[in-house]
């Protein structure tokens, strides 16, 4: 089983740890992993700006990149909701199609194709955790509380295996961090307020950390912390899952 690891350009430019830790947590549990230099933006900036037919570019380079591989995984749930939904070529038309339906994020590729049962990491402390929109409602990575539907959630599966870990949610358990990719440029005052409110909740349950699925949203809250002068960080799931902290 061939998987290509697909980086999301903020990750590759900002937070190579988290691309690293996957890497790293997908050759433990027996992948073998291929990273494809020639990758980069899948697009999603331009798609959500309303200039889709800019990503064509994008798009191609895109399929050429992964179009042999067996599986693509990425620590990012809205870049792989935007491949999931967007990516085509009509000149490539039936490899778009292959890649649009084996592309995963990564919490979900561990629980759904590896199946994984069981996770060799150590993470003592306390974590609250954000369900992302696009990996909610779009991936479907955990069940929305407006839906009268049984619970589950892909993340906390996972992240219950870790040892020593003490997972806290809040209260509203799946509302919007603010960020919104563009939102936060366009609309600050009201992004920064959502974040706020969202960190207001973790802070009453005075985690250690903020995990959740996506760095955009973690990356926006991280900034708010900062700006608070907070002791509270941010870390993606993957960095969780890989480590061996005692």
């Amino acid at each position: 089983m061939r998987i290509g690891l697909f980086v999301p350009c903020y990750i590759d430019q900002f937070y190579p740890q988290v691309a690293i830790a996957t890497l790293e947590l997908l050759e433990k549990l027996g992948c073998k992993v291929e990273f494809p230099l020639n990758q980069t933006c899948c697009g999603q900036p331009m798609a959500n700006s309303g200039f889709a037919s800019l990503a064509a570019g994008c798009d191609k380079n895109f399929i050429g990149n992964f179009r042999d591989l067996d599986y693509i995984v990425s620590p990012s749930g809205s870049c792989v909701l935007h491949i999931k939904e967007h990516l085509q070529d009509p000149k490539q038309e039936a490899a778009a199609a292959k890649i649009r339906s084996s592309v995963f994020e990564l919490t979900e590729f561990l629980t759904d194709v590896l199946q994984v049962k069981t996770i060799n990491a150590s993470f003592p402390h306390k974590v609250g955790i954000h369900n992302s929109c696009h990996g909610q409602r779009g991936l479907h990575l955990s069940s929305m509380t407006e839906r009268v539907l049984p619970s589950f959630s892909k993340p906390e599966q996972l992240l219950g295996m870790v040892k020593g870990i003490s997972l806290h949610l809040p209260e509203r358990k799946d509302e919007c961090c603010g960020f919104g990719g563009t939102f936060c440029v366009f609309e600050e005052a009201v992004s920064v307020k959502m974040g706020k409110d969202r960190i207001e909740e973790h802070d009453r349950n005075q985690v250690d950390f903020i995990t959740g699925t996506d760095v955009s949203c973690l990356m926006h809250l991280e900034g708010i912390l900062k700006r608070q002068g907070s002791t509270v960080k941010t870390i993606h799931i993957a960095e969780i899952l890989n480590s061996s902290e005692a």
